[in-house]
């Protein structure tokens, strides 16, 4: 939170430290999970900034035999839910367009302008994989492979049963793989027909 901010007025249960640990571990992972369900652009800093508003009003309520990343899933997977229905209401209120490189496309430091336009296609190629993706496929797939819950952490933060979360992971998978060879079969069509043409 901003330096000088009046604390005492929002008067948390626990400690601003709390919070802002708390903020500063997981920020990332709010940020990747809201992009990876797929909002885009502006919708998506919006999405962030309101999950936060919610984890300082709850905080009082996590319990720590929990993860904090399953917690904090379950405030992101409604906040984006209540997102979603409010632009399903106001069709005009869109995404927006996106305001500067994302977060997962920006290159480490010492990285080069080709390994840094490299990261970025993989990330957008991620993106568009994931997007074909049911949501319930999309969000265990997510989880599991992207950020490393178990599938007992998974069904927790789905509240969903385990052989369930296990099912939809296996199918997620297996589309997952399919899309993404599919992808790679168009791309090395696309790199062919490119140096045929470069040839003639």
């Amino acid at each position: 939170m901003p330096a000088g901010h009046d604390a005492a007025r929002l008067a948390p249960v626990r400690t601003w430290a709390d919070f802002d640990a708390l903020y500063r571990e997981h920020f990332r992972f709010v940020w990747r999970t809201v992009r990876r369900l797929g909002l885009q652009g502006a919708a998506i800093d919006d999405v962030v900034q309101e999950v936060f508003v919610v984890v300082h009003r709850r905080l009082d309520t996590f319990e720590e035999r929990a993860s904090a990343k399953t917690w904090l899933y379950g405030i992101v997977r409604r906040v984006v839910a209540d997102h979603r229905r409010t632009l399903r209401r106001k069709p005009d209120r869109g995404a927006g367009a996106p305001q500067g490189p994302e977060l997962d496309t920006m290159a480490a430091e010492g990285q080069g302008p080709e390994a840094c336009a490299e990261q970025s296609e993989r990330v957008r190629l991620l993106h568009r994989l994931l997007g074909e993706l049911d949501e319930d496929k999309r969000e265990v797939f997510v989880l599991s492979e992207l950020e490393g819950l178990t599938l007992a952490e998974i069904a927790q933060a789905l509240d969903a049963n385990l052989n369930t979360i296990a099912s939809r992971l296996r199918a997620a998978r297996r589309e997952f793989e399919e899309a993404l060879d599919r992808a790679t079969r168009a791309d090395e069509a696309l790199a062919s027909a490119i140096e045929e043409g470069r040839a003639r």
